[in-house]
């Protein structure tokens, strides 16, 4: 596979913008789209289409490692990490492999397999020993995976166990950030018909669920991206992916960990976005958000946001630093470093 890579020393922005990029470096792939990603160790390990993963080094090409998991062309849209690396597809067969380091090259193993017509997963997060994914409904309930030790098996939860979902009601697949685990408590979002958080603080023993105010009522509409700062703090973003220009209803924040949800930047800044992140300072005042209409961030908790970058091919971004982000698309991850 050919890797192109593309280094950039600058200052973007005018003056009156709070942050600006001063280096920037572009990594360009042949005939990967990637929409799960891993910062680890000087690069970041991704999971893309065409049944390609792997880890790319923006310190050292000779570092970078691309594999493909199996013969079917597959496109595998989480990753996590305990040690080892977890690749997971969307679609089915759903196949998660576990990849390891050994005798100085990376071994993978298939640890889950689940076949079906509905069978889709959409992302996953392992923080610890816990580990949680989510899908599509198979029945008449999300599915979700959980692995409560390390090496141990994943388990899906049975529909009894778990809120029901209405007709149309599912996940996006957009940026794998749909789960995020803060210590014993989970936190997954649904899009669709409906867009609701669900919610357990016990390790997924026990489920909530709350309504979020996003535009929701299509199949293409919801939120597509979630994160959350701490247990109460969160946002999420998303809105018509059909309609990417409009701007309305398509960024919420909760300030008491998803039981309630407050609209904020009506009408302005993006429309449609793929992922959205805090930035990893105490405050969590600091949000970055990428998909079709740019890359922004916001310095007061969502209220207002301002465009850093044109870029509009990236789906997916993660902090490697406070002042570092890794972004990833259309055949290429970019480090991108920033500064105020």
């Amino acid at each position: 596979m050919r890797i192109l890579v593309l280094l950039f020393s600058f200052v973007l922005l005018s003056c009156k913008t709070t942050y600006k990029v001063v280096e920037r470096k572009d990594i360009v792939l042949d005939s990967v789209s990637i929409r799960a990603i891993m910062p680890m160790n000087g690069g970041v390990w991704f999971g893309g289409t065409n049944s390609k993963a792997g880890f790319i080094s923006f310190d050292n090409n000779k570092e970078s490692k691309i594999v493909k998991l199996q013969k079917e062309n597959t496109d595998f849209r989480s990753i996590g990490a305990d040690g080892s690396i977890y690749f997971l597809n969307a679609g089915t067969p759903a196949n998660m492999y576990q990849m390891k380091l050994f005798n100085a090259d990376y071994v993978s193993s298939l640890v889950y397999t689940e076949k079906g017509d509905k069978v889709f997963y959409d992302s996953m997060h392992i923080s610890g020993e816990l580990g949680a994914i989510v899908g599509d409904p198979t029945e008449n309930c999300l599915s979700i995976l959980i692995r409560k030790k390390f090496n141990g098996n994943w388990q899906k939860i049975p529909c009894d166990s778990l809120p029901k979902t209405v007709e149309g009601e599912a996940a996006f697949a957009a940026s794998d950030t749909n789960i995020k685990i803060i210590g014993d408590a989970i936190f997954i979002i649904s899009g669709g018909k409906k867009s609701r958080l669900f919610k357990s603080t016990d390790k997924g023993k026990t489920w909530e669920v709350f309504d979020t105010p996003i535009v929701q009522g299509e199949a293409m509409t919801g939120a597509f991206s979630m994160d959350f700062h701490n247990k109460k703090r969160g946002i999420i973003v998303g809105g018509n992916y059909d309609n990417q220009k409009d701007n309305s209803a398509n960024k919420a924040i909760t300030n008491d960990g998803g039981k309630t949800w407050k609209l904020v930047s009506e009408n302005t800044s993006f429309g449609y976005a793929s992922c959205v992140q805090y930035a990893p300072i105490n405050s969590g005042r600091v949000i970055f958000c990428c998909g079709p209409s740019g890359i922004f961030y916001s310095t007061n908790r969502g209220k207002k946001w301002k465009k850093i970058l044109n870029d509009s091919d990236f789906y997916t971004m993660r902090f490697s630093s406070k002042n570092t982000l890794i972004f990833a698309g259309k055949n290429k991850v970019s480090k991108i470093k920033i500064s105020h």
